[in-house]
């Protein structure tokens, strides 16, 4: 029997009602442990109609968790494909569009239920969100419960959370009993309710484990759910008890073929009983779970220490018996059990294997954590597994962790080992990737330092891959300092030298080096390269290399404005890179989004995007600069305050690298700041420092930035020659027709560079000019860039030419950034839930006529020709949705 639950069962049921007639959502069931999460699931699956298909799959609390293991448990009664591609391991690119091929075409609603989605895995969690960004399309409901009092800002699963469209989400949060319902269940026990709510708190779990505990006064009953729990279970006989303790030691559902082989065939009759009296529970496919995991894990705490790792050995004996097309989805569960066996020899075993299983489906956190287990016990391996454990834990470590200490000093380990050992060739790529794990901290100089010493160290042994990395390592550093010439050749000798030993890695590494190299050089031949580059990568399923090969040529596409280009590599990099754990990656190209869109004028956007990046003040500095410099700039822009502080911050961060992107793109938008404050002196000195530089390996977009504003901001000496050929609409400015310039970055898509040049134009057209430039600053939410041209026209004696000022933006919309007003966030918000005009006029109720305006009003903003387009784009960016008045609106 439920109590206080009928708003959240009705909940969940509307949710599947959506779901049949194509509507589908997520479900957040969230509440402390014991709150009743599972109770009112089995109630809501009774409930459902019979033609629904119910589905099940647990998280578990191993030390590591199994990669999809709620998918895993659901696999067999799913689909025989999506069981076929479980059983090889397939990567999600392969598993999880079949997994949505098979949900598309369901005959049926289908409800998906993940318990305990605290616990998940990260290939679980790419999967919620995979599932989560496409589900209101799908007749289907995915359920995640999870444990609110487990999870807080920087838990994985907060971030997944946040980056589901808000419209098809709903969030249930269960509340304690009241204390009526804890009254009515006292009294149908037989029970005095006295005291029983305020020792219980009203959580449901601890109120029914108090009462069969049979204590006779509640204010007596302690108040450790630990201690009901150990005093139910002294109650039981001893058979009972002995098949409750064995099965605890099993984190999730303990199979029939292992419940055998742990209790034997004359247990089953126990576990019978232990299901009858409540304590444990079966599903159809005869699995046993304990009813509750706290009750699981008090009953785990009454075993003796060496009873424990007697019962882990056995479990992990018993799994390693499985049928060898299931091992490699049992290797987390057989390290969980070794470790706590504490058999370091087996640890040592299975843990490098259950990270290359983990490595490949792109769960690389998972392989680092695995690696982590094995290295509690590295002073019983043996030196040569030591180094690798040490090389390889620092490699997965690397590429998910934000604190790069350990990391390094791993390394450095490995090294150490391997110089006793000998084994020279071992040494290159663990420099290799010191070098880079320095050059991410922006540490110039102790990145070129161990990128030289690679290739000294490798060029003392014969010609092999581990020097044609050093070689493409080299030449990365050239490429990320602009020596164009040398970066070229380092990647050649690399790619020559690895097409020698048939080194396809190698290959793709420097590919990617060269043809980025060739792009900002604006030399021919770089998109094939980096294309080809890329197209390795994923072929291969080197997923680091695949990330690198997005950020490059991403980056390039938004240098050059290429915007179409950018658009679809970022959409597709971000994506890839918080699918296989590159977290760093992946704010890395958020910050190279936040970049593209400031070039759109989409402010309030880029700084949205931007502040998100750098709200994880853990991240590697160079990861960060990106979008450190997009939000200075934005908020320089839009004349809000702190933009110059943080354009100081990134330029300061910059310089330590060494590199010229990291310092020209800075400065430059310090001398903007200085132009816009008429603060000539400033925007003069940004200049010179630029100017300083080797110009003649500038990438053509920056020399031609520098060459405008040089001009604009009346420099008395010209600026030094560079070989650098500046683009069209830049060399149409400085050959003296801005007209013409503002016309090919409106051609380009990039209305702010449009209005400033518009404020060059002098003669007859300049009252028209800088008219047109006021609206599109207006339009923008520039308001200092507006400012200076009315100033210039008030200067100029053609005011009167100008458009009157209006009030700006409510505030509503100037914080929204689509520029959205109340109402307009309102009418998106049901939009977004499917809401016809007529039912959007009711729900808020306004006139059909005013609802017509705002939809119309959103499209425009949205630039979106109807609501398919409006929603697709949510799903790619739910801030726009994350609006408290907005999700109010869908709760009311």
């Amino acid at each position: 029997m439920l109590l206080d639950r009928e708003g959240p069962l009705e909940a969940l049921l509307a949710a599947i009602r959506s779901a049949a007639v194509g509507r589908g959502s997520t479900v957040l069931l969230e509440g402390e442990a014991g709150i009743g999460k599972s109770s009112l699931l089995r109630e809501f699956a009774e409930q459902v109609d019979k033609d629904c298909r119910v589905l099940w799959g647990w998280c578990e609390a191993l030390f590591t968790p199994c990669p999809l293991g709620p998918l895993q448990d659901m696999g067999q009664s799913f689909d025989p494909r999506v069981a076929a591609l479980l059983d090889q391991a397939a990567p999600p690119e392969r598993l999880f569009p079949a997994l949505l091929n098979v949900l598309q075409h369901a005959s049926s609603a289908i409800i998906l239920i993940f318990e305990d989605v605290h616990w998940a895995d990260n290939a679980t969690l790419d999967l919620v969100r995979y599932l989560g960004r496409r589900i209101s399309l799908l007749p289907t409901v995915l359920v995640l419960s999870l444990r609110s009092d487990e999870i807080g800002a920087d838990h994985p699963l907060t971030h997944v959370l946040g980056d589901l469209p808000s419209a098809s989400v709903t969030r249930i949060v269960l509340e304690p009993l009241s204390p009526a319902a804890v009254a009515i269940l006292a009294e149908q026990a037989g029970r005095c309710a006295a005291d029983l709510y305020r020792i219980t708190e009203g959580n449901p779990f601890f109120v029914t484990e108090l009462l069969a505990s049979g204590a006779t006064e509640p204010g007596r009953v302690p108040d450790s759910i630990r201690d009901a729990v150990w005093a139910r279970l002294s109650r039981l006989t001893a058979g009972e008890r002995e098949v409750l303790e064995v099965i605890s030691i099993v984190p999730g559902s303990v199979e029939p073929s292992l419940t055998r082989a742990l209790l034997g065939v004359e247990a089953e009759a126990l576990v019978d009983q232990c299901v009858a009296r409540g304590l444990l529970r079966r599903d159809n496919q005869g699995d046993v779970t304990f009813r509750h995991e706290l009750a699981r894990q008090a009953t785990l705490d009454r075993l003796a220490p060496t009873l424990q790792r007697s019962l882990h050995a056995k479990v992990e004996t018993a799994l390693s018996q499985v049928l060898t097309t299931q091992a490699s989805t049992l290797l987390s569960r057989r390290v969980h059990h070794a470790a706590g066996a504490d058999d370091g020899a087996r640890v040592l075993e299975l843990a490098p294997q259950a990270a290359a299983h983990a490595a490949r489906l792109g769960a690389h956190r998972e392989a680092a954590s695995h690696l982590a287990m094995a290295l509690r016990y590295v002073a019983r391996a043996a030196p040569e597994l030591t180094a690798r454990l040490y090389e390889d834990w620092a490699y997965e470590a690397g590429l998910t962790l934000l604190v790069y200490e350990p990391v390094i000093e791993a390394h450095h380990r490995a090294i150490a080992i391997w110089r006793e050992l000998g084994r020279i060739d071992r040494i290159g790529p663990n420099l290799c990737r010191l070098s880079r794990l320095h050059w991410r901290r922006g540490e110039g100089q102790p990145a070129e330092d161990y990128a030289e010493q690679a290739v000294r160290e490798m060029e003392k042994l014969p010609p092999g891959s581990e020097l044609a990395m050093a070689y493409s390592t080299r030449s990365q550093l050239h490429m990320l300092h602009y020596r164009f010439d040398e970066a070229i050749d380092w990647g050649l000798r690399a790619i020559a030298l690895a097409d020698r030993l048939g080194e396809i890695e190698t290959r793709v590494h420097a590919l990617n080096n060269v043809g980025t190299a060739l792009l900002f050089a604006a030399r021919p031949g770089g998109r094939e390269r980096l294309e080809e580059s890329l197209a390795l990568a994923l072929e291969h399923e080197f997923h680091d290399h695949a990330a690198r090969a997005y950020t490059n040529f991403a980056e390039c596409a938004v240098v050059s404005k290429d915007f179409v280009l950018a658009e679809r590599l970022l959409a597709e990099g971000i994506a890839f890179a918080s699918r296989h754990d590159l977290d760093s990656a992946a704010q890395y190209l958020l910050g190279r989004q936040a970049q593209l869109r400031m070039e759109q004028g989409r402010f309030r956007e880029a700084g949205t995007i931007a502040q998100g990046v750098m709200n994880l003040v853990r991240l590697p500095m160079v990861m960060h600069l990106p979008a450190l410099t997009v939000l200075g700039t934005v908020r320089v822009r839009l004349g809000e305050p702190g933009g110059l502080a943080l354009l100081q911050q990134a330029l300061h961060e910059g310089l330590a690298t060494g590199e010229p992107q990291r310092i020209v793109p800075v400065r430059l938008a310090l001398a903007e700041a200085a132009w816009l404050a008429e603060d000539h002196s400033a925007g003069h000195e940004q200049l010179t420092a630029v100017a300083a530089m080797d110009l003649d390996n500038f990438r053509s977009w920056d020399f031609g930035e520098l060459a405008v504003w040089w001009q604009r901001c009346g420099m008395a000496t010209p600026l030094p020659e560079s070989k650098v050929q500046i683009p069209l609409p830049r060399s149409a400015e400085l050959r003296g027709d801005p007209l013409a310039a503002a016309a090919e970055w409106d051609r380009l898509g990039l209305p702010y560079e449009a209005a400033l040049a518009l404020m060059q134009v002098r003669g007859g057209g300049t009252g028209p000019a800088l008219a047109r430039a006021v609206t599109m600053f207006e339009s923008l939410g520039a308001r200092p860039a507006a400012a200076l041209a009315r100033k210039q026209a008030q200067r100029l004696g053609i005011a009167g030419q100008l458009p009157k000022s209006r009030r700006g933006p409510y505030g509503t919309a100037r914080r929204h950034p689509l520029g959205l007003t109340r109402h307009e966030q309102q009418v998106l918000a049901l939009i977004a839930v499917g809401m016809s005009n007529k039912e959007a006029a009711q729900r808020l109720s306004r006139s059909p006529r005013t609802i017509e305006h705002q939809v119309s009003a959103v499209l425009g903003k949205f630039n979106a020709a109807n609501r398919m387009e409006v929603l697709l784009r949510l799903r790619g960016e739910p801030w726009l949705l994350s609006t408290a008045d907005a999700l109010q609106t869908v709760e009311n």
